[in-house]
């Protein structure tokens, strides 16, 4: 994906990234945050506002939807390591086969082969903490049932590993509708998201069509939040493509949240 949604060249995407974050800031112990993954000329402002509110731990769990259709229905790459041009992410394995352990995430690569939804992630990380390793998530479609045990067994495997984590999810927000009723919707889910209300989440994006493509890895890392102790969620920032792109007719939502 470098070349396509950041820069594919080191020194160009440094910059990119160094230009997004906020100086300054404390940077606050999250359990979760919220990202989004478009072009970062589109939604760079938004995760490194994100990203520049929450201390990045030396392990990171990554979730996102799965856009491709490639493999299991919720996919955990178990090992080796992402290369981006700023340097290289090792998997930690430890973490993912604690994951794995209990049967509701499958180990599987080729999920994420040509998924870009958690490596546009991998620069903030690598910018903000050079050590920090990763367990790469992509999940399909999941109920609320399902959601809350993914979630359960999610948090059941941070604190066994018993180390600092932050869940980053990664999702854009509503997508190709005029910008005003974009933001009306992404209202709505934004008000479920800060109650950290997963079930709530799940139902309103559906009953209002509401298109925010990582819905489900969020409503799991909402679930996995809570029970891991978080109490509250702040929006960060919020923006719409319109902002750089000046068609206010068809717009993607992008949001930062931070969850602790």
């Amino acid at each position: 994906m470098a070349g396509r949604f950041y820069p594919g060249e080191a020194a160009s995407l440094k910059k990119a990234v160094e230009s997004f974050l906020i100086k300054g800031i404390p940077a606050e112990e999250a359990v979760s945050i919220i990202a989004p993954h478009a072009g970062y000329i589109y939604s760079g402002a938004v995760a490194g506002a994100v990203y520049s509110a929450a201390k990045i731990p030396d392990t990171v769990v990554l979730i996102g939807p799965n856009h491709t259709g490639l493999g299991e229905q919720v996919s955990v790459m178990p090992e080796g390591a992402w290369e981006i041009p700023t340097g290289t992410l090792g998997i930690n394995a430890e973490l993912s086969d604690l994951i794995l352990e209990n049967g509701l995430f499958t180990s599987d690569a080729s999920a994420h082969l040509m998924e870009h939804s958690l490596e546009v992630q991998l620069p903030f990380i690598k910018a903000l903490n050079d050590k920090a390793a990763i367990v790469p998530i992509t999940v399909m479609h999941a109920d609320a049932s399902e959601c809350a045990a993914l979630g359960e067994a999610l948090a059941g495997a941070v604190k066994r590993y018993g180390k600092p984590v932050l869940i980053v999810v990664s999702s854009d927000m509503n997508h190709y509708e005029p910008d005003a009723r974009t933001r009306e919707k992404d209202r709505l889910a934004l008000d479920r998201v800060l109650q950290l209300d997963a079930d709530g989440l799940l139902r309103v994006t559906k009953g209002k069509n509401i298109t925010m493509c990582g819905v489900v890895p969020a409503a799991i890392a909402i679930n996995a939040s809570r029970r891991l102790g978080a109490k509250e969620a702040t929006l960060v920032k919020y923006a719409t493509s319109g902002e750089t792109s000046g068609d206010l007719h068809q717009v993607v939502g992008y949001a930062g949240v931070i969850i602790k």
